[in-house]
């Protein structure tokens, strides 16, 4: 099952992990790098609407974009972020945090909004080559998780 927010934030091309009740999905403007939206597969617009196994879900999730995220960003802090102010269906925008920038495919990418929030307004959009080789190497790490 796929909703409206899914195919805003690029669902399938963006897809890096799917789960039962969840994907997790490359955030196209990178606010820092590794910007993801981990968003509900089902229709619900409200967090209290979705079913109790997409809660328990996320415990395997959340650890397993933290271990992903965490080797390849080297993070100091992450974010998730329930904003749901445009995009309807039941997501979080999640940002791994870090004071400076990180360097991927020649491109600085710097957490502007450290330490404090994130810029949301900073997000970086980068050519199509670089997220689809962010993608790839974020898809071959997650595969390390098993």
């Amino acid at each position: 099952m796929t909703n409206e927010t899914m195919r805003k934030f690029g669902y399938p091309g963006s897809l890096i992990r799917e789960y039962e009740h969840w994907a997790v999905l490359l955030r196209p403007g990178q606010v820092t790098l590794g910007s993801l939206v981990l968003a509900a597969k089902s229709d619900a617009k409200a967090f209290g609407e979705l079913p109790v196994e997409a809660y328990t879900e996320l415990a395997t999730i959340t650890a397993e974009i933290e271990m992903t995220l965490k080797a390849q960003i080297a993070y100091d802090r992450i974010n998730y972020l329930m904003l749901m102010m445009v995009d309807p269906n039941v997501h979080f925008h999640v940002f791994p945090r870090y004071a400076g920038t990180r360097d991927f495919d020649c491109i600085d990418i710097e957490d502007k909004g450290w330490p404090g929030p994130p810029d949301l307004k900073s997000a970086v959009e980068i050519p199509f080559s670089t997220i689809e080789k962010l993608r790839n190497l974020l898809i071959e790490e997650w595969s390390g998780c098993y």
